[in-house]
């Protein structure tokens, strides 16, 4: 039959997902995160057609939210810049503690994070974590804990691998055991590879509307 036409609005903003997040303990340790096959997020881009060009694990404790990335098939190293962060190559990540879904604008539960592979030291080759306010939001969460994010990076021959922690202290709200259910996306930026994201990407203003991310289901 005739091929199927682009559907005018991507999957992802006709169905709400909700997708598994595994506990593990420890969540960090002096190497990061670590995380291995299992705790591989669903890349729901393949549910449109597009293959992603990063591997995001996820795992949770009651200390927080880690993630792995690895971003493989550059031929330029990342550019990433600290004082610059939404320029940057790298990781960014929303967060709702409580998961609503019909709202527009942030609230005090949502939060932004974002992890560098470099961009911070005299050459600029250190890892960064930081928080980011969410624009248009109605309401921050409260400041967080000075060493509440943690970043390791390794540099690969085509890319990189990125461990992240977001701890408890960072989160606004956060309770596994009352609030099983995050609201989540990420966005995987790159110059040379594109933006991937977890949920509805660009054009779609998912980077200020949580009623655009996806669920995170924290299982044990």
């Amino acid at each position: 039959g005739p091929p199927m036409s682009q559907p005018l609005l991507p999957r992802r903003f006709l169905f709400h997902f909700s997708v598994p997040c595994l506990y593990r303990q420890p969540l960090w340790t002096a190497k990061g995160a670590g995380l291995d096959e299992e705790y591989r997020l669903l890349n729901l881009a393949e549910l449109e057609g597009g293959a992603g060009t990063a591997d995001v694990r996820a795992a949770w404790s009651e200390d927080g939210l880690a993630l792995t990335v690895r971003v493989a098939g550059k031929r330029q190293a990342p550019w990433c810049r600290a004082s610059q962060p939404e320029d940057s190559d790298g990781l960014q990540v929303w967060i709702d503690t409580r998961d609503v879904h019909n709202i527009h604008r942030a609230g005090r539960f949502c939060h932004r994070f974002v992890f560098l592979p470099a961009g911070v030291g005299r050459r600029l080759d250190e890892p960064a974590a930081l928080w980011l306010p969410i624009n248009r939001a109605r309401e921050q969460p409260r400041p967080i804990a000075p060493r509440a994010l943690n970043v390791l990076s390794q540099k690969r021959v085509d890319g990189y691998v990125l461990d992240a922690l977001i701890g408890a202290g960072a989160l606004t709200g956060f309770d596994p055991a009352e609030h099983p259910r995050l609201g989540f996306t990420y966005a995987v930026l790159d110059r040379e590879l594109g933006e991937q994201t977890f949920g509805v990407g660009s054009p779609m203003p998912y980077q200020e509307d949580p009623s655009l991310w996806t669920t995170l289901e924290l299982v044990r």
